[in-house]
């Protein structure tokens, strides 16, 4: 069960006054928690004790009550899509039912100052959140206020200032961990970025585990980030890599993936959202088919954790990925759960300070995890920020937010089709079938990477053109390249608009200069 972390804050004050008294009641409180809620606490209390505030109340929540294929150089050309009969025919655009008065985009918006900005008289329109997102005033607030007021390195010194990072440092772990909700914040280890992760993962536990004729299970949609660390260990150790195709629909095979297993199967590795064709995995049955086997499982999590409520312990993969620059937070950092019986089995990724129990001449021996794969110092100001930016989201919840960008994903969905010569990727959005707030597209005879600039410039709309590190994925296609526009709670319908606008008038301009 989750612990109540609501009730251990940290305060805003470092001195002694009502705050001292406010810790004295978390001790008492202590007697009557869980282990893992007693953990929250101390951390908590730590903090409260030690850091500058960590939470900004968002202004936005000030007094409101929250309730083909693409030749060398050229354009596309299409083919029939496989099974489903569609064509480049326009669609009715879809109607614009009356939006609340303050949708959670217009609610949100204030806090990201970035967005509130013209290029050459148009106002900016940010469709590249697939690649990251914007941070809110306060995520940047946390990490100057570190920077400003404790900076020192974590875990070593026992002075003011060292002891203050490491309560924030530590509660930022906590506040990861709860928000994915892990059984246990040492599961939750500080990457550089979700690539890291996968790659400590591939590295630590695949070289050790993996062997000649051990199989390996991906999809054909998987990141690059989520192949080419295996691509590393299949050619050092001799397992051999197997890839799942595509359904009728385009999204993974499930039923292909569950054929694929047998006792070689040593390890499944799956994205949780696709970051081109929006469509998410059922997570929790490929984990009970791989565990069937004996499989691990991984989870490239960096398109759903932004997104949506992500249960780490329900979904029950061995170990999830996901990056804080894609969920409001800041580059740089990034995070690994692995299950802790699995994390304390393997062998460190890199060597270094913070990593050791004691070093010898000869040898060395290592410390429990997290610490065994934080070797060096962190990025403290990140992931204290990256714990800024999991207040901020869960201000609004995780649901909420889920609920609010399902409605504009179908909106950009269904008005991205009513574009003539426009092609979709992905599955339709439907009530069974959830579908991320992203669509990669293409116009047929004109390149997407025309359509982005002369959106940009002419329009101010930001989007995304190229093979979005999925390489495989569009030659599975039958192209090697496409446009995407890719939300996030902050972006409304009305922008949308604005995109489909452009995007009309875009391809006007391109076509009329053949």
């Amino acid at each position: 069960m989750m612990a109540n972390t609501d009730r251990f804050k940290p305060t805003s004050t470092l001195t002694s006054g009502p705050h001292v008294a406010v810790a004295e009641a978390h001790r008492e409180a202590l007697a009557n928690l869980t282990h893992r809620e007693k953990e929250t606490a101390r951390m908590a209390t730590a903090a409260a004790a030690g850091v500058a505030s960590l939470r900004y109340f968002p202004s936005s929540l000030r007094n409101r009550v929250c309730p083909g294929t693409i030749s060398g150089g050229g354009a596309v050309t299409f083919s029939p899509r496989r099974g489903r009969g569609a064509s480049a025919a326009a669609v009715a655009a879809p109607s614009r039912e009356a939006e609340p008065a303050s949708s959670l985009g217009d609610l949100t918006r204030v806090d990201f100052p970035i967005l509130d900005q013209e290029f050459d008289g148009n106002k900016l329109v940010y469709f590249d959140n697939g690649a990251t997102s914007q941070k809110p005033s306060h995520v940047m607030k946390a990490l100057d206020d570190y920077y400003r007021f404790y900076n020192s390195n974590v875990h070593r010194g026992i002075h003011a200032l060292s002891a203050k990072a490491t309560g924030a440092y530590e509660a930022a772990r906590i506040k990861v961990a709860n928000f994915v909700n892990a059984a246990d914040s040492r599961e939750i280890i500080f990457t550089r970025n979700a690539t890291e992760a996968i790659n400590l993962v591939a590295y630590s536990w695949g070289l050790s585990n993996l062997k000649q004729g051990d199989e390996i299970v991906l999809t054909v949609a998987e990141h690059h980030s989520a192949i080419v660390p295996w691509q590393f260990v299949s050619q050092k150790t001799g397992a051999v890599l197997k890839y799942v195709g595509l359904t009728k629909e385009e999204v993974p095979d499930i039923e292909q993936l569950k054929g694929l297993l047998s006792n070689k199967t040593k390890i499944v590795v799956v994205h949780h959202v696709s970051n081109v064709l929006g469509s998410m995995l059922p997570i929790e049955e490929i984990v009970a088919c791989s565990n069937r086997v004996g499989a691990k499982v991984l989870v490239d999590a960096c398109q759903s954790v932004p997104h949506m409520p992500v249960d780490v312990q329900k979904l029950g993969a061995d170990f999830l990925v996901a990056s804080s620059h894609k969920m409001c937070g800041p580059t740089g950092v990034g995070f690994l759960h692995g299950k802790f019986e699995i994390l304390s089995s393997m062998e460190p990724f890199l060597g270094g300070g913070e990593m050791i129990a004691d070093v010898f001449e000869d040898k060395s021996t290592y410390a429990e995890p997290p610490s065994r794969f934080e070797a060096g110092t962190p990025a403290i100001g990140e992931a204290i920020a990256l714990g800024a930016a999991i207040d901020y989201l869960s201000n609004f919840g995780m649901h909420r937010i889920h609920e609010y960008e399902k409605e504009l994903g179908a909106y950009l969905y269904e008005s991205l089709l009513s574009v003539p010569k426009v092609r979709v990727y992905g599955p339709a959005p439907s009530q069974s079938d959830h579908r991320a707030p992203l669509c990669s597209f293409n116009v047929e005879n004109v390149h997407p990477t025309d359509i982005a600039e002369i959106l940009d410039l002419q329009h101010g709309v930001a989007i995304r053109s190229g093979h979005h590190c999925a390489q495989i994925l569009h030659r599975t296609l039958g192209i090697t390249a496409s446009a995407r526009a890719s939300l996030h709670f902050y972006n409304t319908k009305e922008e949308v608009d604005v995109f489909i606008h452009g995007l009309k008038d875009t391809i006007d301009f391109l076509t009329s200069q053949h």
